[in-house]
């Protein structure tokens, strides 16, 4: 087919308009037949045997101990957070890939229950056209947790699921 040529400025920005919804759309019909999120993202569920202080204020100082890039030389993403805004029950933030500077946006909501601390945290991708993610939306929470190692603390427990979480089966969080 070497006569095959779009020949002007406009037929070239619809086919490549056509392509990139035939994209969005395998990946929306991928995520229907895997159970996963429509869009890379991730919901998570922790409990901590602790004041939701203690937990929020931790969060945050971790995010902050990771702001800039020195963390990321060394491989994997753990750097570039940054607080948006914060109170004692609400954390919003960001993280940025190191390569590609794709920006997720993350919310943590804190709920003390007796002595446990419950905290809902949710990580979704800013570009909107993501469907896959390695993972990444998952690490970008699990990370800060292990990071503040908030992991060792008394009845932790983290649920999530593929359902819940793209890629979370397959994440590899010493690389993302």
């Amino acid at each position: 087919m070497s006569g095959f040529r779009i020949r002007n400025k406009s037929h070239k920005m619809a086919v490549k308009v056509i392509i990139a919804l035939s994209l969005v759309l395998c990946g929306l019909l991928l995520g229907f037949g895997t159970g996963m999120p429509l869009h890379a993202s991730c919901k998570l569920h922790w409990t901590f045997g602790t004041k939701c202080v203690e937990i929020n204020t931790k969060l945050i100082d971790q995010m902050k101990k990771w702001k800039g890039p020195e963390n990321c030389k060394q491989g994997g993403e753990k750097c570039l957070y940054e607080v948006l805004s914060s109170n004692s029950s609400f954390i919003k933030a960001t993280h940025t890939t190191p390569v590609k500077q794709y920006v997720d946006t993350q919310t943590y909501s804190f709920k003390q229950s007796g002595e446990l601390c419950i905290v809902e945290a949710f990580s979704s991708s800013n570009t909107w056209y993501a469907v896959l993610d390695y993972g990444t939306n998952y690490c970008n929470l699990h990370n800060l947790v292990e990071g503040a190692k908030l992991d060792k603390l008394d009845h932790y427990t983290e649920t999530t699921s593929d359902s819940q979480c793209t890629q979370y089966t397959t994440a590899n969080c010493t690389v993302y």
